[in-house]
């Protein structure tokens, strides 16, 4: 290191002085203590910082005022954020917009000012969190230091013996997620996310999601968990997209959710759609187009391994029928396989469910429908926040499924509604609702505006368990 801050002086003492700003940086670090560093420009100042790294910038703070200046100035610590994991677009969406835990904080001017420093501080001190993100076919599980989940299980909804009760199943999942983690329960805390279940805003279905929530939170602190969120996965997927607003699209293992979130509030009393077309529908449905064509194969994992690689979605399915769409895809141990209409046929069935047999709305009339309902409801003034649509889960990272649904959307909705919609398509593959538990257990004021802890459970009436 003192060998490259050695070449940085030499490089600066030979800049001529009529450098932009020279003057203006040497008066103001005129009189100070900087000793043999006087002479150097203040952009050559902060880069030696940003060489020196965190902790022995913060050292040089105590040196003297000019250098305690250049410590505290944002674009350090922002250039620091932006060397870590995360992408520093998300960082700096989770620190305006998440800090303040759910429902997200809205602010009618200017967002308050934010101390990268402290933030920084405060996100090094963060314990980090074990998350589970309980997708409907299966839940993949890690350490939020991590930059993807270590592991993957059934989930907890349908673990173990259905018969059991709803209890003893999620301690078993939860002690054999802690087992496979190799960590003690009371560790570190814990993120939860939950499929969106029992859809309907009715007493009944309250009361189903309130009985989930607090089995969840009483099994985990019989076990000791220091803090625990339960929070939905699609809320949790809106917030790996960048979003605290919009019509989060679930593509699950047997069904697909259509949920329009404000503000990270789940808008149930809108309406929460459901179509009866999943993950496996589509597999299965490959499968017989297959057997049609006598391709013979060992499991269906081989289908789905075809689905995943070949299959895409039509911008036009009857133009799409007209062309030449044949490929081939190699699956270890079963040999060559070629497809050809079958490769869009089988992601067609999104908006075309009868092809499959399935009696439900086509994905495009269920969003609509949705859009609809949230435009009459007139739940903001800024009549766009349902516009932005996220799609999550495996099946919704088929090609062209993006463009399609915006497609579709434009010519089922009145050009008032219509106007302005974004279909984003899975920022992080299968994964995108750990990683937005990720970004919640990584903030800088976590656990404690997200978290419940013990104590605070037992008081559970000032807290809202509904999700």
């Amino acid at each position: 290191m003192s060998t490259i801050l050695r070449k940085i002086v030499e490089l600066a003492s030979n800049r001529p002085s009529s450098a932009p700003g020279s003057s203006r940086n040497r008066a103001r670090l005129a009189q100070s203590s900087l000793g043999a560093f006087e002479r150097l420009p203040e952009d050559v100042l902060v880069q030696i910082l940003r060489l020196l790294g965190p902790k022995d910038a913060m050292k040089t703070s105590l040196v003297c005022k000019s250098w305690k200046s250049l410590v505290s100035d944002d674009r350090l610590w922002i250039s620091f954020l932006q060397n870590q994991s995360q992408p520093w677009e998300s960082i700096f969406f989770a620190e305006t917009n998440l800090r303040f835990g759910c429902p997200v904080q809205t602010f009618s001017s200017e967002v308050p000012e934010l101390s990268f420093i402290s933030i920084y501080s405060q996100r090094a001190q963060v314990p980090g969190a074990l998350i589970i993100d309980g997708g409907s076919g299966y839940c993949k599980f890690g350490w939020s230091k991590y930059d993807c989940p270590s592991g993957r299980s059934a989930t907890f909804l349908e673990f173990g013996n259905i018969e059991s009760p709803m209890h003893a199943r999620l301690r078993h999942f939860f002690a054999t997620i802690y087992s496979r983690m190799q960590v003690r329960p009371s560790t570190q805390p814990i993120v939860v996310s939950i499929p969106i279940c029992h859809y309907d805003d009715t007493e009944s279905a309250k009361a189903s999601r309130r009985q989930l929530k607090e089995a969840i939170y009483s099994t985990l602190f019989e076990m000791n968990v220091p803090a625990v969120c339960a929070i939905n996965q699609a809320t949790l997927s809106l917030y790996a997209a960048r979003r605290t607003s919009g019509i989060s699209v679930n593509i699950g293992f047997q069904s697909t959710s259509i949920v329009p979130i404000l503000h990270g509030k789940v808008m149930r009393k809108v309406g929460v759609e459901v179509t009866g077309i999943g993950a496996l529908k589509l597999t299965g449905f490959l499968r017989e187009l297959m057997q049609q064509k006598n391709m013979s194969f060992e499991s269906l994992y081989t289908v789905r391994t075809l689905k995943e690689k070949l299959c895409y979605v039509a911008a036009d399915y009857n133009a799409e029928l007209r062309k030449n769409t044949e490929a081939s895809y190699e699956v270890s141990g079963e040999g060559s396989f070629i497809l050809s209409k079958e490769r869009f046929q089988t992601g067609e069935i999104l908006f075309q469910p009868r092809m499959a047999g399935v009696r439900t709305m086509g994905l495009h009339q269920a969003i609509a429908l949705c859009m609809d309902h949230c435009h009459a409801a007139e739940l903001n003034a800024d009549d766009t926040w349902f516009k932005t649509v996220v799609l999550s889960g495996g099946t919704a990272c088929l090609p062209g499924l993006a463009e399609r649904l915006e497609k579709e959307l434009h010519g089922l909705l009145p050009p008032s509604v219509a106007s302005g919609i974004r279909v984003v398509t899975p920022p992080y593959g299968a994964d995108t609702a750990w990683f937005g538990a990720k970004l919640i257990s990584n903030l800088s004021t976590f656990p404690g505006p997200w978290c419940l802890t013990k104590k605070q459970f037992r008081h559970k009436s000032r807290f809202n368990l509904l999700w």
